[in-house]
């Protein structure tokens, strides 16, 4: 025996006007692409950031009625978990007594020192992440450039250019 859906269909109307999240991602050459994470292959580009809630709110519009028309299943959207900002943690005594001590000395809570800790952390974690994203993009620039001489005729002494892709970048003359 073949087992039915019994489940009923929503209006497209009902679909449409749910809010779905979207993630805005700036393209290093220009532009931002938008992406739906909640409705699979749904996403855009725009080239300025005026253009994005436009953008956005079409490709969304022509997804849901595309897939309503073709009878695949919209995905209701997907909301941020709620964060109450609370959480425990089990340390060790001599530590919790290290961070006591150190909590009284900056005059502050153990909750604030601890968060300032946590917070300090967070931020460098985020620097190094983006410090090694700069590296490897130095690193692929790699054999880009290249080192010449300056020609006799300009210089006193020996100086250093910088050429990239054909193009002087930076150039120093020594007098």
């Amino acid at each position: 025996m073949i087992e039915m859906s019994t489940s009923v269909r929503k209006p497209l109307d009902e679909y449409l006007a749910l809010e779905y999240p979207f993630r805005v991602i700036a393209d290093p050459d220009g532009g931002y692409v938008v992406v739906f994470p909640d409705l699979p292959g749904c996403m855009t580009q725009a080239d300025s950031y005026e253009e994005i809630a436009e953008m956005a709110q079409d490709v969304r519009t022509l997804w849901i009625e595309s897939a309503y028309d073709q009878g695949i299943d919209i995905p209701l959207p997907s909301y941020p978990e709620e964060h109450s900002g609370k959480f425990n943690v089990r340390l060790p005594r001599s530590l919790h007594r290290t961070l006591v001590e150190s909590a009284a000395q900056e005059e502050v809570s153990l909750n604030q020192y601890v968060t300032m800790l946590l917070a300090r952390r967070d931020a460098q974690a985020q620097v190094e992440r983006r410090l090694e994203a700069i590296e490897a993009q130095i690193a692929a620039m790699n054999g880009q450039y290249s080192l010449e001489a300056v020609p006799d005729a300009i210089r006193r002494k020996p100086n250093l250019s910088v050429v990239g892709k054909d193009r002087l970048i930076a150039y120093e003359m020594a007098v």
